[in-house]
């Protein structure tokens, strides 16, 4: 992934295969893109655990990162097939990994900071398109066991993320811009190391929960029906995302998620409302993937509004960082997850375990639900109290997560809601409206004069 990938697909709604631009500034976006209908092969059981979670930790790392370049895609082309016109060359580049000694690396670190920031669970980058991986594999001449470091970085994460209590996953991409047998007429060779490398992820480390595939705008000649039989006969409760079977331009506004796939990755921005597939949009802390000096990250309450945007949409929020060269994870990052962390631990009722909705996302800020309660997150007032269509159910009690005041006024026309200037969080202000029944039945629905933009 990188943000200089740019593809313009005119279909109707977005084909969430299709990456975006990284977002350049500091404001939080606020794209809901549009999704269309479809169906998944996840029964609900094996989504319940990743549903309720909401908020996971995405980790992009490397040899690159002694460039401070993006991962990847700063590589110079040695494959025409692949569309990566990086400024690194290959002989530079392909090298990177005989200085990569991170000493500093402490998998219990990065997984304790990941759970301090409430996330739920983990994806490390295990092997990126420039073909180097975290682990000492057998199909390839090109990993961490040939580094001075030769430590292996998936299993020791593996081990560290499990002990913390959350839930591991790798990261694989099918294409290998430096195998010069990928999308070749040797690719049926290229596939078969590649299956094999699949196989080492998934049987070598315990339960794997998540296998999050990458796709570049190319073809996708990966043998699809025997690499995901290879996953799931391996890992029967593990959840497969959406891109290994994406094509450019190949995917129908009503089938934009293959037989195979559990669920959606919109890149970059918030997914729009969709509380009929799965979702999750990957996003990063910075402005790149891989680590960046003096990079622009993300404020606390940009990530707060980010997060409740995607669960108001019924979504999970994948966020990036990019360790440094010496594995550590840069302390300005650090405490922006900390800030969200200490967040969730007051407001975190109104994220995890619940569905988005009933109000969809708007410029007023989202809304999530569970049992007989919804959660307000208002990012805006556009006056002293924030007006919502009218809903079939009654509104009992209410309150505000972390106290203070709230009022709320339900007449035929709507709720009218209100909290004193002194009470609303620079954030998010969390409104709990308590309801007379289940508030899984009220349809999801628009709010008037909050569309955006």
């Amino acid at each position: 992934m990188n943000r200089r990938r740019r593809f313009s697909l005119l279909l109707a709604g977005l084909v969430v295969c299709v990456l975006a631009p990284v977002i350049q500034g500091r404001k939080a976006p606020n794209i809901f893109a549009d999704t269309p209908a479809g169906t998944s092969v996840a029964d609900a059981g094996r989504l319940d655990w990743w549903r309720d979670a909401r908020f996971g930790l995405f980790i992009h790392w490397g040899p690159i990162s002694l460039k401070g370049t993006e991962i990847s895609w700063s590589r110079a082309n040695s494959n025409p097939l692949c569309p990566n016109k990086g400024d690194i060359p290959v002989e530079v580049y392909d090298n990177l990994y005989k200085s990569f000694n991170p000493t500093l690396f402490d998998a219990d670190r990065w997984a304790a900071m990941a759970k301090e920031a409430g996330m739920r669970y983990v994806v490390l980058t295990a092997k990126h398109c420039d073909g180097f991986c975290l682990w000492r594999s057998a199909e390839s001449d090109h990993h961490i066991g040939l580094s001075p470091f030769q430590r292996d970085i998936c299993g020791e994460l593996a081990e560290a993320v499990r002990k913390a209590g959350l839930r591991i996953g790798w990261y694989y991409s099918p294409m290998d811009w430096r195998d010069p047998d990928c999308r070749t007429e040797r690719n049926a060779a290229y596939v078969k190391r590649m299956q094999g490398q699949i196989r080492e992820l998934v049987t070598r480390y315990g339960r794997i929960d998540v296998l999050w595939f990458d796709w570049d705008g190319g073809t996708i000649p990966w043998d699809q029906a025997a690499t995901y039989r290879i996953v799931r006969q391996a890992q029967p409760s593990i959840i497969i995302n959406n891109r290994l079977d994406c094509s450019f331009g190949g995917l129908s506004a009503d089938r934009d998620m293959g037989p195979n796939a559990d669920y959606l990755t919109p890149e970059q921005v918030i997914g729009a409302y969709n509380d009929r597939q799965p979702w999750e949009t990957c996003m990063t802390l910075g402005t790149q993937w891989s680590w960046k000096p003096d990079d622009r990250i993300k404020s606390v309450d940009e990530v707060i509004r980010i997060l409740a945007g995607c669960a108001g949409g019924d979504g999970n929020l994948l966020l990036n960082v990019g360790p440094e060269p010496s594995g550590r994870i840069e302390p300005r990052q650090v405490d922006v997850l900390k800030g969200v962390g200490a967040w969730l631990d007051r407001n975190g009722a109104s994220i995890y375990g619940t569905r988005g909705g009933p109000f969809k996302p708007g410029r007023y800020g989202a809304s999530t639900r569970r049992d007989n309660l919804i959660y307000l997150h208002v990012f805006a007032w556009d006056g002293p109290s924030l007006k919502l269509p009218g809903i079939s159910s009654k509104v009992v009690g209410s309150r505000l997560l972390g106290g203070g005041r709230v009022s709320v006024r339900q007449t035929e026309n709507g709720l009218d809601i209100s909290v004193p200037a002194g009470d609303r969080h620079p954030a998010d202000t969390v409104v709990v409206l308590e309801l007379d029944g289940p508030a899984a039945r009220l349809p999801a629905m628009d709010v008037p004069g909050q569309a955006l933009k």
